[in-house]
């Protein structure tokens, strides 16, 4: 027992390795999980002082123990066990298929990236790139919203930037879970997502298993408060006009509700922009009719490196407004009481008609819609009386013209349309340049349903 024993010096590298992997899992491990644990709950605690709804526990919970509350859950059991039915399977290959789908939606929220990191960046993007201002906005309607209800913002979809808008003007309320498709799945863009709280979802997947996964993770969200962030067209518009929804995820928001259940407001919230970054992208997908954008990441990097290149030589401008207003509140309680026997068909038309009526008017629209509708050369002056007939329609609409000057407004609109040579001008008048007749349309539509006819320019 005494006696030394000589070992080859990999030999005992290799056991002292052992030695410490295994003190760290067994106490330095545990010992640090609990002290950031506990500093994280500290912070949670003093972000849900300022919040206006605090952070849920469901969305604090660890990630694994929620793949596991979801894989086991009796309603995922089921649809596990008839999909192995259906396809001829083992259950246990059913069920690792289950695991897999769970792993796949389930995020791992972090309150400190969120509003550490991710509040600020959104802050900072949104002010560098555009002008910002909000349309409507009543205060006192979002906060006599029952506190114990579950909020969801529903939004028209014009661009990718909508995530990042809407994130930092809700900053100040909670910590927003949106639905986010299979683009976003790239690492390490899709960490940092899962770090916000999104969850991803496979838009066309006709799996059953995985319709069953993806809907008992909604619900259970929604029941357990969680405020959500939703588009219901489903995707972006490739036309630049409001689409008719797409009702799977307010399918599981709405399905499965019990006399218990917690309300569920909706916010309508309606998005613009002076300028799209993807608006080409888009155009040339909606012009071959499928849902495709080959947007390349060196495209990407090429525009973030000349905007950088812009700055530097003091030559940079913003890419002129964007705006957002935020609709009267529906309680969904309130609308099954008033329209007994109503689908989420109904629902979802009734939200999309109150996202419309909020849509901002901003000047890139305005004379957008104003020179496709002369479809011929036209004067400052003709042009300035266009708007301001447009204007004259939209008593109720939130215009935005700068400095409250109509001509000033014509005068923005037109410089950007100028500056990313959409239009060009010659002897007194501005005309349409043919290549670009597709993408000043896309600009018109945001607000063709605006008017009377409800319409989209054709």
């Amino acid at each position: 027992m005494t006696q030394a024993i000589e070992l080859p010096l990999w030999l005992f590298v290799l056991i002292l390795l052992f030695a410490v992997v295994t003190f760290a899992s067994h106490f330095l491990f545990p010992s640090v999980r609990w002290f950031f644990r506990r500093r994280m709950e500290r912070a949670v605690a003093r972000l849900n002082e300022r919040l206006e709804r605090p952070i849920e526990p469901f969305k604090l919970a660890r990630r694994y123990d929620m793949i596991q509350r979801l894989i086991y859950d009796p309603e995922v059991n089921l649809a596990i066990a008839e999909h192995a039915k259906t396809e001829g399977v083992p259950e246990n290959v059913a069920f690792e298929m289950a695991r897999r789908y769970a792993r796949e939606i389930v995020p791992s929220f972090s309150a400190t990236a969120y509003f550490g990191f991710a509040i600020r960046l959104t802050r900072w993007l949104s002010q560098s790139l555009y002008r910002v201002r909000v349309g409507n906005f009543d205060e006192s309607a979002l906060r006599n919203v029952d506190k114990d209800a579950t909020i969801v913002f529903v939004m028209n979809h014009r661009s990718n930037m909508d995530y990042v808008l809407v994130t930092w003007l809700a900053a100040d309320r909670s910590a927003l879970s949106y639905a986010v498709g299979e683009w976003a799945r790239v690492w390490p863009l899709s960490r940092l997502i899962r770090a916000m709280g999104a969850y991803f979802i496979r838009r066309k997947s006709r799996n059953a298993l995985y319709r069953k996964v993806l809907a008992r993770y909604v619900r259970m969200a929604t029941e357990a408060g969680v405020a959500q962030a939703v588009f219901p067209e489903g995707g972006l518009s490739l036309t630049g006009d409001l689409a008719s929804p797409k009702l799977g995820i307010l399918k599981y928001i709405v399905d499965d509700r019990t006399e218990n259940s917690k309300d569920v407001v909706f916010v309508p919230v309606a998005l613009n922009y002076d300028r799209v970054f993807e608006d080409r992208v888009l155009v040339a997908a909606g012009q071959k009719g499928e849902r495709r954008f080959p947007a390349r990441i060196s495209v990407v990097t090429r525009f973030i490196f000349k905007q950088i290149w812009l700055r530097l030589r003091g030559k940079y401008h913003r890419h002129g407004y964007a705006a957002a207003s935020f609709g009267a509140p529906v309680s969904l309680n309130k609308f099954e009481q008033e329209n007994s026997g109503a689908t989420v068909d109904a629902l979802g038309a009734l939200l999309m008609d109150k996202i419309g009526q909020e849509v901002p008017v901003l000047p890139v629209p305005l004379v957008a819609r104003a020179m496709i509708q002369s479809d011929a050369p036209i004067s400052r002056e003709d042009l300035e009386i266009s708007v301001g007939e447009m204007i004259k329609h939209l008593p109720d609409a939130h215009v935005h013209v700068p400095r409250d000057d109509q001509r000033y407004g014509v005068t923005v609109g037109v410089r950007n349309l100028l500056k990313r040579e959409l239009i060009r001008e010659a002897d007194g008048t501005y005309e349409i340049v043919k290549e670009e007749q597709e993408i000043v349309r896309f600009y018109a539509n945001s607000i063709a349903h605006l008017f009377c006819d409800r319409s989209k320019i054709d």
